[in-house]
């Protein structure tokens, strides 16, 4: 019978290893979202009521009494593989997903799609619109910067109605001269409008390992955000922010039967 010798076990070992880690670092893929209220909860007096509907819809009232006096209520939603948990993404996943959202109400408020990292898993980097000024930004977290309202770039404002968001993320090589990238497209009023892939610059290379660099960091988490701001016209009003359509793209899973579109809303570009 033929020896197995320690070169075969050591390339065995690297060979299981390597396997393990694909299997841990494959992008999820989600079957249904989940929703966390009170993130900020500064109008405890509020009657929040949401409706999950994944992947048709999902969405969040905040009916604010006039008794707040407080800043700001943020909820969010999160895609989840098992139904009660939020799925963690990884440095190194390939993805895309969009919705068509929609802010109803007064006053301020703001509301998106949300790559949070691990630092702050419930409030992170997010593309979003904002009422009443009707700026459409792209920052914070690991994302990087960008403003559709620019008045140098495309001088798009959000006025109200259903705005498609999405967001396309890519590894690439995780290195300095391959950095991952992102890109935000917005589709608004039949307009369609895009970032272009954007950079990821280096994260603190004392925080690696565990948390990678040169992307949106280990582990991350992914869906969308509603952030309803007392603001200086008074209380009592209501909020509702909409999520439809809700539609999510693997491009690494592990099999072709798990990249697969949830939702109605193919891909805008690809």
């Amino acid at each position: 019978m033929k020896r197995i010798g320690y070169t075969s076990l050591a390339l065995l070992s690297v060979f299981t290893l390597a396997m393990a880690a694909g299997v841990a670092n494959a992008t999820p893929v989600p079957i249904t979202g989940v929703v966390t209220e009170r993130i900020f909860n500064d109008c405890p007096l509020s009657t929040v009521t949401t409706v999950n509907n994944y992947p048709s819809s999902i969405s969040i009232t905040d009916a604010w009494s006039d008794l707040c006096v407080g800043f700001a209520n943020r909820h969010n939603w999160r895609f989840s593989t098992d139904g009660s948990s939020s799925a963690v993404f990884g440095n190194n996943n390939d993805f895309k997903y969009s919705a068509v959202m929609e802010i109803v109400g007064s006053g301020t408020c703001e509301a998106g799609l949300e790559v949070a990292p691990w630092w702050s898993p419930d409030a992170g980097g997010r593309i979003q619109a904002r009422i009443p000024d009707g700026e459409i930004a792209c920052f914070d977290g690991r994302l990087p910067f960008y403003s559709f309202s620019n008045p140098a770039g495309h001088n798009l404002r959000y006025t109200g109605g259903k705005i498609t968001m999405e967001i396309e993320y890519h590894e690439n090589g995780l290195s300095s001269g391959s950095p991952a990238t992102i890109e935000y497209r917005v589709v608004y009023n039949n307009v369609s409008y895009t970032s272009g892939p954007l950079p990821f610059d280096q994260a603190n290379p004392a925080e690696d390992p565990p948390h990678g660099q040169w992307g949106m960091l280990d582990p991350a988490y992914v869906g969308g955000m509603a952030q309803t701001n007392n603001g200086t016209a008074g209380t009592g009003r209501t909020y509702v922010v909409n999520w439809e359509d809700i539609s999510f793209t693997c491009f690494d899973c592990a099999t072709s039967a798990q990249k697969s579109t949830w939702g109605r809303l193919k891909s805008l570009y690809r």
